[in-house]
Protein backbone atom coordinates (compact mmCIF):
# COMPACT_ATOMS: atom_id res chain seq x y z
CA UNK A 1 0.00 0.00 0.00
CA UNK A 2 1.13 2.98 -1.03
CA UNK A 3 2.15 5.99 1.87
CA UNK A 4 -0.12 9.20 1.94
CA UNK A 5 1.78 12.15 0.94
CA UNK A 6 0.84 15.90 1.43
CA UNK A 7 3.38 17.72 -0.42
CA UNK A 8 5.16 21.10 2.02
CA UNK A 9 7.49 23.22 0.42
CA UNK A 10 10.00 24.81 2.61
CA UNK A 11 13.22 26.55 2.00
CA UNK A 12 15.99 26.65 4.48
CA UNK A 13 19.21 29.12 5.34
CA UNK A 14 22.37 27.84 6.83
CA UNK A 15 24.86 30.84 6.69
CA UNK A 16 28.60 29.21 5.99
CA UNK A 17 31.98 32.14 7.46
CA UNK A 18 33.84 30.89 4.65
CA UNK A 19 36.17 33.18 6.14
CA UNK A 20 36.53 32.09 9.77
CA UNK A 21 39.73 29.63 10.15
CA UNK A 22 39.95 27.05 13.17
CA UNK A 23 42.54 28.46 15.78
CA UNK A 24 46.23 27.28 14.17
CA UNK A 25 44.55 25.89 10.80
CA UNK A 26 45.43 27.06 7.53
CA UNK A 27 42.25 28.53 6.76
CA UNK A 28 42.39 31.64 4.78
CA UNK A 29 39.32 33.57 3.44
CA UNK A 30 37.59 32.32 -0.18
CA UNK A 31 38.83 33.73 -3.14
CA UNK A 32 38.52 32.81 -6.74
CA UNK A 33 42.63 32.65 -7.17
CA UNK A 34 42.68 29.81 -4.84
CA UNK A 35 40.33 27.51 -7.19
CA UNK A 36 43.47 26.88 -9.55
CA UNK A 37 46.14 26.93 -6.98
CA UNK A 38 45.59 22.83 -7.27
CA UNK A 39 46.09 20.97 -10.25
CA UNK A 40 43.72 17.94 -10.62
CA UNK A 41 40.14 20.22 -8.96
CA UNK A 42 37.55 21.13 -11.92
CA UNK A 43 35.55 23.65 -10.11
CA UNK A 44 33.82 26.09 -11.94
CA UNK A 45 32.38 28.95 -9.43
CA UNK A 46 31.10 30.80 -11.98
CA UNK A 47 28.41 28.46 -13.04
CA UNK A 48 24.90 29.02 -12.78
CA UNK A 49 22.75 27.76 -9.91
CA UNK A 50 18.71 28.08 -9.39
CA UNK A 51 17.66 28.34 -5.91
CA UNK A 52 14.17 28.96 -4.21
CA UNK A 53 14.19 30.84 -1.39
CA UNK A 54 11.01 30.74 1.10
CA UNK A 55 8.39 33.44 -0.05
CA UNK A 56 10.02 34.28 -3.22
CA UNK A 57 10.56 33.42 -6.36
CA UNK A 58 13.74 31.21 -7.86
CA UNK A 59 16.74 33.14 -8.63
CA UNK A 60 19.81 32.76 -10.52
CA UNK A 61 23.08 32.21 -8.03
CA UNK A 62 26.65 31.47 -9.14
CA UNK A 63 28.75 28.58 -7.69
CA UNK A 64 30.61 31.16 -5.97
CA UNK A 65 27.70 32.99 -4.32
CA UNK A 66 26.24 29.68 -3.28
CA UNK A 67 29.58 28.63 -1.06
CA UNK A 68 29.60 31.83 0.56
CA UNK A 69 25.82 31.51 1.49
CA UNK A 70 24.81 27.72 1.70
CA UNK A 71 21.40 27.92 0.69
CA UNK A 72 19.33 24.89 1.23
CA UNK A 73 15.96 24.36 -0.92
CA UNK A 74 13.66 21.47 0.28
CA UNK A 75 10.47 20.42 -0.87
CA UNK A 76 9.17 18.35 2.01
CA UNK A 77 6.71 15.53 2.04
CA UNK A 78 5.68 14.08 5.57
CA UNK A 79 4.89 10.68 5.17
CA UNK A 80 2.01 9.00 7.20
CA UNK A 81 4.14 5.55 7.56
CA UNK A 82 4.16 3.34 10.70
CA UNK A 83 6.59 0.85 11.76
CA UNK A 84 7.15 -2.24 14.38
CA UNK A 85 8.14 -2.04 17.44
CA UNK A 86 12.13 -4.12 17.53
CA UNK A 87 11.68 -7.40 18.38
CA UNK A 88 14.91 -9.07 16.68
CA UNK A 89 17.22 -8.90 19.38
CA UNK A 90 18.90 -12.35 19.21
CA UNK A 91 19.66 -11.65 16.06
CA UNK A 92 20.43 -7.96 16.39
CA UNK A 93 22.62 -8.99 19.30
CA UNK A 94 24.24 -11.94 17.41
CA UNK A 95 26.12 -9.55 14.78
CA UNK A 96 26.87 -7.09 17.13
CA UNK A 97 29.44 -9.32 18.72
CA UNK A 98 31.17 -9.44 15.02
CA UNK A 99 31.45 -5.07 15.53
CA UNK A 100 35.02 -3.98 16.33
CA UNK A 101 37.11 -0.47 16.40
CA UNK A 102 40.03 -2.45 14.39
CA UNK A 103 38.60 -1.66 10.68
CA UNK A 104 37.73 1.30 11.14
CA UNK A 105 40.70 2.79 12.21
CA UNK A 106 41.94 1.32 9.30
CA UNK A 107 39.57 2.28 6.52
CA UNK A 108 39.39 6.03 8.38
CA UNK A 109 43.33 6.42 8.21
CA UNK A 110 43.18 5.42 4.68
CA UNK A 111 39.77 7.10 3.47
CA UNK A 112 41.24 10.75 4.88
CA UNK A 113 44.46 10.58 3.22
CA UNK A 114 43.56 11.72 -0.01
CA UNK A 115 44.20 15.55 -0.35
CA UNK A 116 40.34 15.94 -0.25
CA UNK A 117 37.45 13.84 -1.90
CA UNK A 118 35.51 16.73 -3.35
CA UNK A 119 33.13 15.42 -5.59
CA UNK A 120 34.80 17.71 -8.65
CA UNK A 121 38.42 16.91 -7.49
CA UNK A 122 40.29 14.01 -9.05
CA UNK A 123 41.59 12.71 -5.27
CA UNK A 124 37.69 12.63 -4.63
CA UNK A 125 37.10 9.99 -7.63
CA UNK A 126 40.23 8.68 -6.53
CA UNK A 127 38.94 8.11 -2.97
CA UNK A 128 35.64 6.65 -4.66
CA UNK A 129 37.60 4.13 -6.57
CA UNK A 130 39.19 3.09 -3.46
CA UNK A 131 35.73 3.01 -1.90
CA UNK A 132 34.34 0.33 -3.83
CA UNK A 133 37.95 -1.84 -3.74
CA UNK A 134 37.50 -2.10 0.03
CA UNK A 135 33.92 -2.76 -0.07
CA UNK A 136 34.37 -5.29 -2.72
CA UNK A 137 37.23 -7.07 -0.43
CA UNK A 138 35.24 -7.09 2.59
CA UNK A 139 32.42 -9.00 0.60
CA UNK A 140 34.82 -11.30 -0.91
CA UNK A 141 36.23 -12.10 2.38
CA UNK A 142 33.61 -12.35 5.03
CA UNK A 143 30.38 -13.11 2.87
CA UNK A 144 30.04 -16.56 2.23
CA UNK A 145 29.41 -18.39 -1.32
CA UNK A 146 25.92 -18.41 -0.62
CA UNK A 147 25.71 -14.96 0.51
CA UNK A 148 28.00 -13.41 -2.41
CA UNK A 149 25.09 -14.50 -4.55
CA UNK A 150 22.93 -12.19 -3.35
CA UNK A 151 25.10 -9.59 -3.06
CA UNK A 152 25.76 -6.72 -6.03
CA UNK A 153 28.08 -3.91 -6.03
CA UNK A 154 27.11 -1.32 -7.63
CA UNK A 155 28.53 2.16 -8.99
CA UNK A 156 25.72 5.06 -9.62
CA UNK A 157 27.09 7.07 -12.21
CA UNK A 158 27.41 10.57 -12.05
CA UNK A 159 28.64 13.18 -14.82
CA UNK A 160 30.78 14.90 -12.12
CA UNK A 161 33.16 11.73 -12.12
CA UNK A 162 32.72 11.09 -8.34
CA UNK A 163 30.12 8.51 -8.43
CA UNK A 164 28.19 7.26 -5.62
CA UNK A 165 28.19 3.67 -4.33
CA UNK A 166 25.02 0.98 -3.80
CA UNK A 167 26.15 -2.62 -1.72
CA UNK A 168 22.83 -4.40 -2.38
CA UNK A 169 22.00 -7.94 -0.37
CA UNK A 170 19.20 -8.76 -2.33
CA UNK A 171 16.18 -10.21 -0.30
CA UNK A 172 15.09 -13.46 -0.50
CA UNK A 173 11.04 -12.42 -0.03
CA UNK A 174 8.89 -13.02 -3.10
CA UNK A 175 6.10 -10.91 -1.83
CA UNK A 176 7.73 -7.98 -0.27
CA UNK A 177 9.64 -6.03 -2.51
CA UNK A 178 10.83 -3.40 0.23
CA UNK A 179 13.59 -1.81 0.36
CA UNK A 180 15.50 -0.75 3.29
CA UNK A 181 18.55 2.23 2.56
CA UNK A 182 21.35 2.82 5.26
CA UNK A 183 23.71 5.52 3.96
CA UNK A 184 26.28 8.34 4.64
CA UNK A 185 28.06 10.52 2.25
CA UNK A 186 31.76 9.92 1.11
CA UNK A 187 32.55 13.14 -0.23
CA UNK A 188 34.13 16.28 1.84
CA UNK A 189 34.88 19.52 1.04
CA UNK A 190 36.73 23.02 2.25
CA UNK A 191 35.16 25.99 3.10
CA UNK A 192 37.86 27.27 0.54
CA UNK A 193 36.83 24.16 -1.94
CA UNK A 194 40.61 24.20 -3.03
CA UNK A 195 42.10 23.59 0.05
CA UNK A 196 42.85 20.42 1.72
CA UNK A 197 39.90 18.78 2.98
CA UNK A 198 40.72 15.23 5.19
CA UNK A 199 36.84 14.79 6.01
CA UNK A 200 37.21 12.70 9.18
CA UNK A 201 34.43 13.58 10.95
CA UNK A 202 32.37 15.23 7.93
CA UNK A 203 31.56 12.51 6.91
CA UNK A 204 34.87 10.34 6.82
CA UNK A 205 33.17 8.61 9.91
CA UNK A 206 29.48 8.41 8.65
CA UNK A 207 30.97 6.07 6.12
CA UNK A 208 32.98 4.19 7.47
CA UNK A 209 30.86 3.73 10.05
CA UNK A 210 28.28 2.07 7.62
CA UNK A 211 30.85 -0.22 6.08
CA UNK A 212 32.17 -1.50 9.50
CA UNK A 213 28.07 -2.42 9.89
CA UNK A 214 27.58 -4.38 6.32
CA UNK A 215 31.09 -5.75 7.03
CA UNK A 216 29.73 -7.57 10.67
CA UNK A 217 26.12 -8.29 8.72
CA UNK A 218 27.56 -10.30 5.91
CA UNK A 219 30.42 -12.04 8.40
CA UNK A 220 27.17 -12.94 10.11
CA UNK A 221 25.69 -14.54 6.96
CA UNK A 222 23.02 -11.82 7.29
CA UNK A 223 20.64 -13.24 4.85
CA UNK A 224 17.64 -10.37 4.66
CA UNK A 225 13.91 -10.95 3.78
CA UNK A 226 14.01 -7.46 2.43
CA UNK A 227 16.09 -6.45 0.34
CA UNK A 228 18.92 -4.03 2.62
CA UNK A 229 21.25 -1.45 0.65
CA UNK A 230 24.21 0.33 1.87
CA UNK A 231 24.68 3.74 -0.02
CA UNK A 232 27.82 5.75 0.12
CA UNK A 233 26.66 8.56 -1.95
CA UNK A 234 28.45 11.87 -3.98
CA UNK A 235 28.81 15.35 -3.89
CA UNK A 236 26.27 15.66 -0.32
CA UNK A 237 28.67 19.14 -0.06
CA UNK A 238 27.26 19.94 -3.68
CA UNK A 239 24.05 19.93 -2.78
CA UNK A 240 22.87 16.28 -1.57
CA UNK A 241 23.51 16.06 -5.75
CA UNK A 242 24.29 12.25 -5.68
CA UNK A 243 21.35 11.19 -3.37
CA UNK A 244 18.74 13.49 -5.12
CA UNK A 245 20.10 11.80 -8.52
CA UNK A 246 19.49 8.17 -7.03
CA UNK A 247 15.86 9.02 -5.37
CA UNK A 248 15.16 10.37 -9.09
CA UNK A 249 15.97 6.91 -10.72
CA UNK A 250 14.19 4.86 -7.75
CA UNK A 251 11.46 7.03 -8.09
CA UNK A 252 11.19 6.57 -12.20
CA UNK A 253 11.87 2.55 -11.66
CA UNK A 254 9.14 2.66 -8.62
CA UNK A 255 11.79 1.31 -5.94
CA UNK A 256 9.05 0.59 -3.02
CA UNK A 257 11.69 2.19 -0.03
CA UNK A 258 10.21 1.10 3.09
CA UNK A 259 13.05 3.57 4.81
CA UNK A 260 16.23 5.31 4.70
CA UNK A 261 18.49 5.86 7.69
CA UNK A 262 21.37 8.44 7.21
CA UNK A 263 24.73 8.52 9.46
CA UNK A 264 26.38 12.05 8.72
CA UNK A 265 29.34 12.73 11.06
CA UNK A 266 29.28 10.06 14.05
CA UNK A 267 32.70 10.34 16.31
CA UNK A 268 32.87 13.39 17.79
CA UNK A 269 31.98 13.82 21.91
CA UNK A 270 32.40 17.30 22.97
CA UNK A 271 34.70 17.59 26.14
CA UNK A 272 32.53 18.04 28.99
CA UNK A 273 28.99 16.48 27.70
CA UNK A 274 27.60 13.54 28.02
CA UNK A 275 28.25 10.96 25.39
CA UNK A 276 24.83 10.66 23.45
CA UNK A 277 23.57 9.39 19.54
CA UNK A 278 22.19 12.74 18.00
CA UNK A 279 18.41 11.87 16.28
CA UNK A 280 17.59 14.77 14.34
CA UNK A 281 13.87 15.39 14.27
CA UNK A 282 13.57 17.90 11.59
CA UNK A 283 13.35 17.25 7.57
CA UNK A 284 12.71 13.69 8.78
CA UNK A 285 10.35 11.14 9.11
CA UNK A 286 8.53 11.20 12.79
CA UNK A 287 7.36 7.47 13.12
CA UNK A 288 10.73 6.40 11.38
CA UNK A 289 12.59 8.77 13.77
CA UNK A 290 10.47 7.69 16.71
CA UNK A 291 12.32 3.66 15.56
CA UNK A 292 15.14 4.70 15.78
CA UNK A 293 14.74 6.36 18.97
CA UNK A 294 13.22 2.50 20.03
CA UNK A 295 16.39 1.14 18.78
CA UNK A 296 18.86 2.87 20.83
CA UNK A 297 17.38 2.58 23.81
CA UNK A 298 17.15 -1.26 23.20
CA UNK A 299 20.69 -2.36 21.61
CA UNK A 300 23.19 0.72 22.46
CA UNK A 301 25.11 1.51 25.55
CA UNK A 302 23.97 4.99 25.57
CA UNK A 303 20.85 7.93 25.38
CA UNK A 304 19.79 9.71 22.41
CA UNK A 305 18.94 13.28 22.37
CA UNK A 306 16.57 15.00 19.96
CA UNK A 307 18.30 17.74 17.81
CA UNK A 308 17.61 19.75 15.17
CA UNK A 309 19.76 21.17 12.16
CA UNK A 310 17.85 23.75 10.90
CA UNK A 311 18.33 23.00 6.78
CA UNK A 312 18.38 19.95 4.92
CA UNK A 313 21.79 18.98 5.69
CA UNK A 314 22.53 15.72 4.71
CA UNK A 315 21.29 13.36 2.17
CA UNK A 316 18.06 11.78 4.43
CA UNK A 317 15.81 14.81 3.25
CA UNK A 318 16.57 13.41 -0.46
CA UNK A 319 14.65 10.99 -0.01
CA UNK A 320 12.18 12.70 2.53
CA UNK A 321 11.31 15.24 -0.25
CA UNK A 322 10.56 12.56 -2.44
CA UNK A 323 7.91 10.86 -0.52
CA UNK A 324 10.10 8.18 1.21
CA UNK A 325 10.48 7.79 4.85
CA UNK A 326 13.57 8.77 6.25
CA UNK A 327 15.52 9.39 9.60
CA UNK A 328 18.78 10.96 10.34
CA UNK A 329 21.45 10.23 12.92
CA UNK A 330 24.22 11.84 13.82
CA UNK A 331 27.27 11.93 17.20
CA UNK A 332 25.31 14.61 19.63
CA UNK A 333 23.34 17.31 19.95
CA UNK A 334 23.66 19.21 16.79
CA UNK A 335 25.10 22.69 19.10
CA UNK A 336 27.98 20.56 20.52
CA UNK A 337 29.37 19.19 16.71
CA UNK A 338 32.86 19.04 15.79
CA UNK A 339 33.97 22.68 15.09
CA UNK A 340 36.65 21.40 12.70
CA UNK A 341 34.41 20.45 9.87
CA UNK A 342 35.03 21.81 6.46
CA UNK A 343 38.50 22.67 7.80
CA UNK A 344 41.97 21.40 7.15
CA UNK A 345 41.65 20.41 10.69
CA UNK A 346 39.38 17.71 10.13
CA UNK A 347 41.40 14.65 11.22
CA UNK A 348 41.94 12.03 13.50
CA UNK A 349 44.38 13.00 15.89
CA UNK A 350 43.21 16.82 16.48
CA UNK A 351 41.47 15.99 19.93
CA UNK A 352 40.69 12.86 21.88
CA UNK A 353 37.22 14.07 21.59
CA UNK A 354 37.44 11.96 18.31
CA UNK A 355 36.44 8.32 19.53
CA UNK A 356 36.20 5.15 18.01
CA UNK A 357 33.93 3.44 20.38
CA UNK A 358 31.87 6.32 20.18
CA UNK A 359 31.54 5.72 16.43
CA UNK A 360 31.21 1.87 16.93
CA UNK A 361 27.45 2.93 18.78
CA UNK A 362 26.27 4.22 15.61
CA UNK A 363 27.51 0.88 13.71
CA UNK A 364 25.30 -0.70 16.32
CA UNK A 365 22.60 1.16 15.29
CA UNK A 366 23.02 0.35 11.73
CA UNK A 367 22.69 -2.85 12.03
CA UNK A 368 20.18 -3.15 13.91
CA UNK A 369 18.05 -0.71 11.28
CA UNK A 370 19.42 -3.52 8.94
CA UNK A 371 17.88 -6.82 11.17
CA UNK A 372 14.29 -5.06 12.44
CA UNK A 373 13.20 -3.70 9.28
CA UNK A 374 15.25 -5.93 6.61
CA UNK A 375 13.99 -9.47 8.81
CA UNK A 376 16.08 -12.50 8.52
CA UNK A 377 15.49 -15.46 5.85
CA UNK A 378 14.57 -18.39 8.40
CA UNK A 379 17.01 -21.47 6.81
Amino acid sequence: MKSFSIPLLFASLAVAAPSIGVQGSEQFPLNTEDVDAYAGFNIDLNAPRLLQFENGSPIWMTELEKVLTAYTLIILQYTVSAFPTPNATERVKHVLKFLSTEGPQENLKKFTSFRTRHYLSDTGRQSQKWLLSEISELTNKYASSSLRELISLIEFPHSWGQNSIIARINGSSTEDDGVIVIGAHQDSTNWTPSLPAPGTHNDGSGSVTILEAYRALIAADFKPARTVEFHWYSAEEGGLLGSQAIVKDYRARSVNVIAMTEFDTTAWVKRGTREEVGIMVDFVNTNLTRFNMQLVDKYLDMPYVETKCGFACSDQASWEKAGYPSSFNIEGDFKNSNPNAHTTNDVIDISDEFSFSHMLEFSKLAVAVAIELGGWKEE
